[in-house]
């Protein structure tokens, strides 16, 4: 089972980096290749709305750092994508990304009873960290994304998120979140 994990966050020892740390491990003892990019550290552009990927070609035509990526998550069985919440949203290193994942539509995605150029069947896991403890506030961001996934052919879209966390890694002593991390690589990876 092969696994890419993006790390949104722009701190590698944040919240949501130690809880995509704490899935990915588990899903490795389980014996799940994992691949993580932090994006943060790469050279990238969002989507440029050329529709290159419409018109010539089948997959995105900006060559940077994000072209290994979108090759790694097409080709993945899973997507973990981790980010803090900045300004009730995902953080923009993830955002960009996201956009770029335009590519992944075939030309007449609108109408065609199969949109994606992806294999259909892969999953994904979505974490989340926010500072805000109140759990209704920017609770809309993950079925939002998980919508668009789906789309894409995620057929199982799963959310690990975690409120009311401010300094980096206060995740640390959530033993409620960090179990659920755990258990929801052992049921994802022992399918």
């Amino acid at each position: 089972m092969e696994i890419v994990c993006l790390l949104g966050s722009p701190r590698l020892n944040g919240n949501s980096c130690t809880l995509a740390k704490e899935f990915c491990d588990t899903a490795q003892r389980l014996g799940a290749d994992v691949r993580t990019f932090a994006l943060n550290k790469l050279q990238y552009q969002g989507c440029q709305a050329c529709m290159a990927c419409k018109t010539k070609l089948d997959h995105c035509i900006i060559n940077d750092d994000l072209t290994e990526v979108l090759q790694s998550v097409a080709e993945a069985d899973i997507l973990v994508m981790a980010t803090p919440t900045y300004y009730g949203e995902v953080s923009s290193q993830l955002k960009a990304f996201i956009d770029r994942t335009y590519s992944y539509l075939v030309p007449d995605f609108i109408d065609s009873p199969n949109p994606s150029r992806l294999l259909p069947g892969k999953q994904m896991v979505f974490i989340q960290a926010q500072g805000y403890p109140d759990e209704n506030y920017y609770s809309d961001v993950f079925p939002k994304y998980a919508k668009f996934f789906r789309w894409y052919g995620f057929e199982d879209c799963h959310c690990i998120r975690v409120c009311g966390v401010n300094k980096p890694n206060d995740v640390a002593i959530r033993e409620d979140v960090l179990s659920q991390a755990r258990q929801t690589a052992q049921k994802i990876v022992k399918r």
